[in-house]
């Protein structure tokens, strides 16, 4: 089977699987090069509520095909980063479902997700010091934002491997399942998602993800713009009466 990106879109779901089996699931430059916008498509699907991120067979992704890279790793490096920074800017919630290896450039997209999910048994590390690689400064910021300044240098300085266990503890992932349990798990997290409001999901999205990077005033005119876009839509006057009434909301924003 080619090395490639596959989409399944079910219940409000798209999942993304990155499937390279043979070489535990590595990126190729096609693959990063394709990844953007197969995302701007899902980003634009009204049948999309969130976006799931996974790996085909038993691992995440285990970084960057080396060998598809010969010849172009600056060029393969800016790739990279776009395709990490076109998931970052996913307008839905993201989440990373995680098995076996979460390594470089997989740890690099794993990061770029809201929420990382993993099964037990999974590894994860961040290796550019193995091959004299400077990590990117977007990708280095996010993971000193995810896993604090000390960790992210412990990841980068030594490229060492670190397990589930210490992965929870310093904010790498977010919940780790039994083996078995990953594929309900984010089944289940998935239908909550879909059943709570899309605007405040984005509009939560963008102030998290852009009020470490403007002026105090900017973000509180967003934040006062995604304020006005709730009353208008009408879902915040839905959102009161359905938990009066003791029924499930239905929220209609964005309108067709």
């Amino acid at each position: 089977m080619e090395p490639g990106l596959t989409t399944h879109v079910s219940d409000g779901t798209a999942t993304v699987t990155i499937s390279n089996t043979g070489k535990r699931n590595a990126m190729t430059v096609q693959m990063w090069r394709d990844l953007p916008p197969l995302l701007a498509r899902l980003a634009a699907d009204r049948a999309v509520r969130s976006l799931v991120l996974t790996g085909a067979g038993g691992t995440f992704c285990a970084g960057a095909d080396i060998a598809s890279l010969r010849g172009t790793a600056q060029e393969s490096q800016g790739l990279a980063v776009a395709a990490e920074e076109a998931l970052a800017a996913f307008p839905k919630p993201t989440l990373a479902a995680i098995r076996g290896y979460c390594v470089g450039g997989g740890a690099q997209l794993a990061a770029a997700c809201d929420l990382r999910f993993a099964e037990e048994g999974a590894l994860f590390g961040v290796t550019p010091a193995k091959l004299a690689v400077v990590y990117p400064a977007s990708a280095t910021r996010r993971l000193v934002r995810l896993v604090g300044l000390s960790s992210a240098k412990y990841l980068l300085f030594s490229g060492e491997l670190i397990d589930c266990a210490r992965a929870l503890r310093t904010g790498l992932v977010d919940e780790v399942l039994a083996e078995g349990e990953l594929g309900k798990r984010v089944a289940e997290f998935s239908a909550v998602l879909a059943s709570r409001s899309l605007l405040t999901q984005t509009a939560a999205k963008e102030l998290a993800n852009g009020t470490w990077d403007v002026p105090p005033d900017e973000a509180e005119e967003r934040s006062a713009h995604w304020a006005a876009e709730a009353r208008a839509s009408g879902d915040t006057a839905e959102g009161a009466a359905a938990f009066l009434q003791r029924r499930p909301p239905r929220f209609t924003w964005p309108a067709e």
